[in-house]
């Protein structure tokens, strides 16, 4: 046999090991210049109008959010979130936790996005600053707009008469002519019998209310509403009828037309599930073991309705956000989608917003025809916002619809047949029903 001769390993030269080292990073990790690739964001306010920065590749949701709020000098931030469409016109809220450009992969550039109220507060009079509850009375404005919070007519009239009292201040007869609510698009569709009913109130009940204390009646009626802070998610029951699904402070809510078929507490609901299109909502009624199973259009609408229930369900029934733990999608853990609300929740928001110090800043009231006006404020201190007047936006392509879309608005308006029965016609006549369709788009 021949002997084994060794052959020791040839050296390469170090320019060459050099070259290699640079071509095995540049294949293993992205380009520097990738990473330092500037996207710019619109996020689009409460009142239409836009701001814009320019965020990095790995830059995450939180940095959005804080953005707003340094724009507003918001402290209760805990109530807001940014939401955005993606190609496939499904909403979702950007996770604050996360790279903005892994969340909107798709989408186009410049990313566009909504600033609105996420988690609506239980009690309005808890919410420490006037400016807070100005920006959760333009997320009422346009729920009431946009047909979200169903209203009997007495209470549609004086919700109405507030935003004008807000808008207009007391009622003048020299400034204000017989017509003079015709100018205000408070409602879908108004009908005359509501304006005359809202000129009555403004006229008589509202003289002498500042735009902050109007504003403050609006938010303390409307949130005794059924329909209040619910964001409507469109689905089938089992039977194949058209429901509602929604989530609020007190807990889980169905609706069929506008006749609210289900509350389920969040004391009560002990999971909520999805597989594909099928939604779960488990729970205990009557001592009694409850699962309720709908079906949605797709199977993206039916993981952003699971989160959304997740996300409120932590936010309203937990006492600490430590207590929060991360929810798997399935019985099995290690099938199926994992999700774990990471901010604060209703118990702390109070908590931190009682202990606030600061001088109340003054609010820049922007009123319904493009003109800046502002107003005394409750507390009549004098700190400036730090903002600037923004004129209103033109409608952004990628949000054509800022409510439910194809829809029939009036007062009084028909009921789908499926649910017709529920509800008398003179009961019919009382209500404002705009939760006849199926494709909700952005609020």
């Amino acid at each position: 046999t021949s002997p084994s001769i060794h052959c020791p390993p040839k050296k390469r030269d170090p320019k060459e090991r050099r070259i290699h080292v640079m071509k095995m990073l540049r294949f293993r990790s992205p380009s520097n210049r990738s990473l330092d690739q500037e996207v710019l964001c619109t996020i689009r306010l409460l009142d239409d109008s836009e701001i814009s920065c320019s965020i990095q590749r790995d830059t995450k949701g939180q940095f959005l959010l804080d953005h707003v709020c340094n724009h507003y000098n918001l402290l209760e931030k805990d109530y807001f979130g940014i939401r955005y469409v993606d190609p496939e016109k499904q909403r979702h809220w950007l996770e604050p936790n996360k790279p903005v450009a892994r969340q909107m992969k798709l989408a186009q550039q410049p990313y566009t996005m909504c600033f609105r109220v996420k988690f609506y507060p239980s009690e309005p009079m808890k919410i420490k600053e006037e400016l807070t509850r100005y920006l959760l009375y333009l997320q009422l404005k346009r729920d009431i707009y946009h047909g979200r919070l169903l209203c009997p007519f007495a209470e549609a009239a004086y919700l109405g008469a507030c935003i004008v009292q807000a808008e207009l201040g007391d009622y003048d007869p020299e400034e204000h002519p017989s017509d003079y609510i015709r100018d205000f698009k408070l409602f879908p569709k108004q009908s005359l019998k509501l304006e005359r009913k809202i000129i009555e109130i403004h006229k008589n009940e509202l003289r002498g209310q500042c735009s902050a204390l109007a504003e403050l009646n609006m938010l303390q009626r409307a949130h005794s509403l059924e329909t209040y802070g619910v964001d409507p998610h469109p689905c089938k029951d089992f039977t194949g009828s058209t429901a509602f699904l929604g989530f609020t402070a007190k807990g889980f809510v169905v609706f069929q037309g506008n006749k609210r078929i289900h509350l389920l507490k969040w004391t009560d609901v002990s999971k909520l599930k999805f597989e594909g299109k099928t939604f779960y909502v488990i729970g205990i009624q009557k001592e009694k073991k409850l699962v309720l199973t709908f079906h949605t259009l797709t199977p993206a609408a039916c993981k952003h309705l699971w989160k959304c229930g997740v996300e409120n369900q932590a936010f309203y029934k937990c006492a600490k956000s430590s207590q929060i733990k991360t929810v798997c999608s399935s019985n099995i853990f290690f099938k199926g989608s994992r999700f774990r609300y990471s901010g604060r929740v209703a118990k702390e928001v109070i908590e931190a917003s009682s202990k606030i110090q600061r001088e109340a800043p003054e609010v820049c009231r922007y009123a319904q025809f493009g003109q800046s006006r502002s107003f005394n404020s409750l507390s009549h201190k004098n700190l400036i916002m730090n903002m600037e007047p923004l004129l209103p936006a033109l409608p952004s392509t990628t949000e054509s619809a800022d409510g439910p879309a194809d829809s029939l608005y009036g007062l009084p308006l028909p009921i789908s047949s499926s649910s017709s029965s529920h509800l008398s016609s003179s009961h019919l006549e009382k209500k404002i029903n705009p939760w006849l369709t199926v494709k909700v788009l952005q609020r």
